[in-house]
């Protein structure tokens, strides 16, 4: 019967900490980021977002539900608007919301998504998209 050496106990080791790791990974709860309300997933006819109109940052942003066509029905049919200049939004799958200027930082709602989008503008206007 041959002794264990010390470099098959460390590789041992080595590998019941990687499963470990690994076990938990799998069974870790999802971040916080990327969770969203109950509500944000479903479609605004199904109590979507709320509209929404105020004064942020000296901006004034507005939101609302869309319905009856438009490219809005495709992106989550809602209409985000920054100082009267569309703001282009669109829900993910999971519910959260990101824009053109905030697109790898998804938000929980179209308000939060606004929001982050008059501080990354930092006081520039809102130049227009042309989705056509």
């Amino acid at each position: 019967m041959s002794a264990i050496t010390r470099r098959r106990a460390l590789g041992a080791a080595a590998a019941a900490a990687a499963g470990l790791a690994a076990g938990r990974a799998l069974t870790a709860p999802a971040p916080a980021q990327a969770a969203a309300p109950a509500h944000a997933g479903h479609h605004p006819a199904q109590h979507g977002p709320a509209p929404f109109d105020e004064v942020f940052q000296g901006r004034r942003i507005q939101g609302e539900p869309v319905h009856g066509g438009g490219h809005h029905d495709g992106h989550g049919g809602y209409a985000v608007h920054v100082d009267g200049e569309e703001l282009h939004v669109m829900r993910n799958a999971d519910g959260t919301w990101i824009s053109v200027i905030n697109h790898y930082e998804p938000l929980a709602d179209p308000r939060a998504v606004a929001r982050a989008a008059v501080r990354e503008l930092n006081g520039a206007d809102l130049v227009p998209l042309d989705l056509g």
